[in-house]
C-alpha cells in the first residue's frame, strides 16, 4: 500500500496550488493523508476527486468550511497497521510522552503545524511523523512531503522528499 502525506498546504495563502510532483505522487498513490491547514475547500475538493482514499484532519487555520467537513482527529487501520492524524501534538520539548499517552492504540501518528519535518519513535513504539509543508518552507531549506508503504503489516520506505520551484 502506497501512502503519501502531507500537511501545511496554505492554499491559496502560501501557493496558487499543490506542487506538480505531489500531485503525480498523490495521483500515484493507495492512501492520502492530510494532516490540516488546509485554508482552502479547493483543495480539499480537488484532493478528494484526486485520492483513492483520503485521510484527513482540519487544522487550526481551516475556518468553518473545512471544520464541518473534517474531524480534528481521525484514525485508520492500514492493512494492520494503526494511525492516527491530527494538526496540532503542541510543543517538541515533550512531545513523545504526551503523544504516547494520547494515542496510546495508535502505531503511526501523523502531525502538522510546524512545517518542520519530524520522525521520532516513543519508548513504546509509536512513530511520530510530521512532513512539513509542501508550500510554505518556513526555516527549512525546501518545502516537503513524506511517502511511505505499509508492507505486511508494517510502515516501511519512510521517505521525505524535497521540493523545488
Amino acid at each position: 500500500m502506497r501512502l503519501v502525506i502531507m500537511a501545511d498546504t496554505h492554499v491559496p495563502a502560501r501557493a496558487r496550488d499543490l506542487p506538480e510532483q505531489l500531485w503525480a505522487a498523490v495521483d500515484a498513490a493507495d492512501v492520502v493523508v492530510h494532516a490540516g491547514d488546509w485554508v482552502d475547500v479547493g483543495t480539499l475538493d480537488a484532493l478528494s476527486r484526486r485520492s483513492q482514499r483520503l485521510i484527513a484532519v482540519y487544522g487550526n487555520n481551516d475556518g468553518a468550511a473545512l471544520r464541518a467537513r473534517l474531524p480534528e482527529i481521525d484514525y485508520a487501520d492500514l492493512e494492520g497497521v494503526r494511525i492516527a492524524v491530527v494538526h496540532e501534538t503542541g510543543p517538541a520539548a515533550g512531545r513523545e510522552s504526551r503523544c504516547q499517552a494520547l494515542f496510546p492504540d495508535s502505531d503511526v501518528l501523523f502531525f502538522g503545524h510546524s512545517h518542520i519535518p519530524w520522525d521520532t519513535t516513543t519508548p513504546n513504539g509509536l512513530r511520530l511523523l510530521n512532513p512539513g509543508s509542501p508550500t510554505d518552507r518556513r526555516r527549512q531549506p525546501h518545502a516537503t512531503y513524506l511517502t511511505a508503504r505499509i508492507v505486511q503489516g508494517h510502515l516501511d520506505e519512510v521517505t521525505l522528499h524535497a521540493l523545488t520551484r
